[in-house]
């Protein structure tokens, strides 16, 4: 039988690694929207620039060696109850980070900045077709 062979040494994961994680696990929560600014500044932004960060847009995370303190600005769907949404992508980020990175999220704070109509998320998509 072979022995396990165990090398020490450090690992690092940068914050935006951990930010990108928790904006993606955030995102698999029926209800948002949307992640980062209001829906006219986020329109601003996305006509004066490009789409890199997407998954980190909206997320700012302290990270130390074993845990995380992550804050998400969040947009959500109209129809859906905000305090199970909050609670549910709690429960999502700090499952992922854990699951992912190893990291327990000691802080999970969230902020609702916007609320999408159906109506206009269809107008948009129609116009862009």
């Amino acid at each position: 039988m072979a022995e396990e062979v165990v090398v020490a040494g450090e690992t690092t994961i940068e914050d935006a690694v951990v930010a990108s994680i928790a904006g993606l696990a955030a995102g698999e929560v029926e209800g948002v929207a949307n992640l980062g600014k209001s829906s006219i500044r986020r329109m601003v932004a996305g006509a004066l620039g490009g789409a890199e960060g997407k998954a980190k847009e909206g997320v700012e995370v302290e990270v130390g060696k074993k845990e995380a303190i992550v804050d998400l600005t969040l947009g959500v769907k109209y129809g859906f109850n905000i305090p199970n949404i909050v609670a549910e992508v709690r429960k999502k980020v700090a499952s992922r980070l854990l699951e992912i990175a190893g990291l327990i999220a000691k802080e999970i704070n969230v902020r609702i900045v916007s609320i999408e109509f159906q109506e206009k998320v269809k107008e948009r998509v129609q116009k862009v077709q």
